[in-house]
Formats: C-alpha cells, structure tokens, sequence
C-alpha cells in the first residue's frame, strides 16, 4: 500500500505568533473550518505555530473545533495580557495549560505537528515535532516533543521575555533547557513548515498546498502617561518588541517567496491603516478582540475561491 502522504496533495497549516492578535487568526480559521466542514487535524497533514500560533495549532491538532478555541481564549487571554508583572502573566499562561493541555504529549496529535520555540541558552531554534520522519537528523534517537509535555512546549513558544518569564523544560533524556518566545527565531513559522514537508518528509514540491496565516498589521496603538507609567522598567518597550517579530514575520515571508516561488501558498495578513483599529500583542480589550476576529474572518473569505481549490 502506497504512502498517502507522498501521492496526494499534502496540506499544510502555519500560524504566526502575535499575542492577543491570534483572534484574527482564528477568525480567518473559522472560515476555512466552514469551508472543509470538517476538523483542521483532518484536514491538514501538517500544522506549524510559533506563540499564540502554537496555542491554536496544538489544539487544532488535538481535534479542537475552533469554537471551543475561541471560547478558551476570551476566558484567558483577557487575563493573561491584562496582567502587568511577567511572573503574573506566565503564572496565567501556566493556568491555561494546565486546563487544556494538561499532561498530554506529543503522542497524542491527530496530524503531524511542530511547536516553535527559541532555545535560549544556546540561540537557536528548538522546534518540538511528533514524527520521526520529521527529523533532519539523529532520527535513530528522536522522541516526540523531545519527552516533553504539549503545554511545555506550547507555554515555550510563548514566553516572549522579558514581558513573560523564559520556560525550562526537562527533555527525555534529562537535559534542562531555557526556551523562549519562537518569534525570537520565526515568528512566521512557514518557512520552518515548508522545509519540513519537503526536505525531511520528502512530499514532491509539486504535490505541496500552504495556507499560512498571520494576525493582521495593525497601527500601533497611541501612548498614554499610564501605558508608559505600565512599562517602565521592561527593555525592549513592548513597540520595540512588536517590531522586531514583524520584521521577522516579513523577512521569513519574503525568504519563502524566493526559496518555495513554486509551492502554492496562500498568505492570509491584511493590513490595516484606521487608527481605530490601533492594537498590540497585549490587547486586553474583548470588543477590539472581537474586532480583529470579524476581520480575520473577512480577509479568509476575500481568498475563499484559493482556499476551496486547496481544501475540498
């Protein structure tokens, strides 16, 4: 019997990081999940996401409808972000895992995954995958997720220092390893997915769909006495912090234009000049959270007719 994954289209699914701003991703989600009619797991045989991406990949991968995402995220990420001290806000971030990830592993996907962490102590990435065959080398001595938890390696993903406290984890092999925010390294994780599909899992280019998906660009929002009065202390400021993981979303996108020109890829990102429509990845506001999720809807249906030649 043939290997489905090699003769047919092989699907895959990236999600940037971006903070609070994933409702947008979840917005453009909830269309393609209408479209297929079905789960994201069985539609997509690979999905990506660095920091809130890795929060919505690994529940998507877990058979989460993206109803029951979006109900997770305005109970905590109002919460999260809401809280001033990194240590308060890694606290909650920890609270959220616990809930819907609790001591779960990799095993435990319903697609194949990678979860895109930054390894700290030694300034690369550290990306945490289910597959052996996803491996680009000791595959004799892979384990998924490297032994650790989902929430570990998702909470990893997501500890944009210094705003969150950086995570260590305990592989498999009892190594003790400082991981930060993937942004750090791709917080457009396409790039990463694509070389995945392609060189370690072998897909022909040709037989390669990608939908990847950002949050939206957005005017930064005005500066008040009291948001300064908030910050004081923290390096880098929260806009510089909001600019270097744009520039890095826009150079991973322009790299894949120029590396994988011949695998169609539909990119789901508007951008927004209405100074109403000012925000950052610590939005805390579930009416301009709502906002953001009705635009990621309409941007999604604006490539509706791509995305049905992908998906169905």
């Amino acid at each position: 019997m043939g290997d489905p994954l090699h003769e047919n289209l092989c699907r895959v699914l990236s999600l940037d990081g971006g903070g609070a701003k994933g409702f947008y991703t979840l917005g453009a989600l909830k269309e393609i999940e209408g479209l297929t009619g079905g789960k994201l797991c069985e539609r997509f045989d690979l999905v990506f996401g660095t920091s809130t991406g890795a929060i919505i990949a690994a529940l998507a991968g877990l058979g989460y409808s993206v109803d029951d995402i979006v109900a997770l995220y305005r109970k905590h990420v109002v919460k999260i972000m809401g809280r001033l001290l990194p240590s308060r806000k890694s606290a909650a971030l920890e609270e959220l895992s616990a809930e819907v990830f609790g001591d779960r592993k990799f095993d435990a996907f319903k697609t194949n995954m990678g979860i895109v962490c930054t390894r700290w102590d030694f300034e690369r990435p550290m990306i945490f995958k289910t597959k052996r065959d996803q491996a680009f080398a000791g595959k004799g001595t892979f384990v998924p997720g490297f032994g650790c938890t989902i929430g570990e390696a998702v909470i990893g993903s997501c500890s944009a220092y210094p705003f969150f406290k950086r995570k260590f984890v305990t592989t498999s092999r009892g190594e003790r390893v400082e991981v930060a925010d993937g942004g750090y390294c791709a917080n457009n994780p396409t790039l990463y997915a694509l070389s995945d599909v392609t060189e370690s899992l072998g897909v022909p280019r040709a037989n390669v769909r990608v939908v990847s998906i950002g949050v939206g660009e957005y005017p930064a929002p005005k500066k008040s006495w009291l948001s300064t009065m908030r910050w004081l202390g923290y390096l880098p400021s929260v806009t510089l912090l909001q600019k270097s993981l744009e520039i890095n979303t826009q150079s991973m996108d322009q790299l894949r234009k120029v590396l994988f020109r011949e695998v169609p890829t539909i990119r789901i990102n508007n951008r927004y000049t209405e100074p109403e429509m000012a925000t950052d990845m610590f939005e805390a506001d579930l009416n301009k959270l709502g906002i953001l999720w009705q635009r990621g809807r309409d941007s999604a249906r604006e490539v509706e007719g791509e995305l049905r030649k992908f998906l169905t």
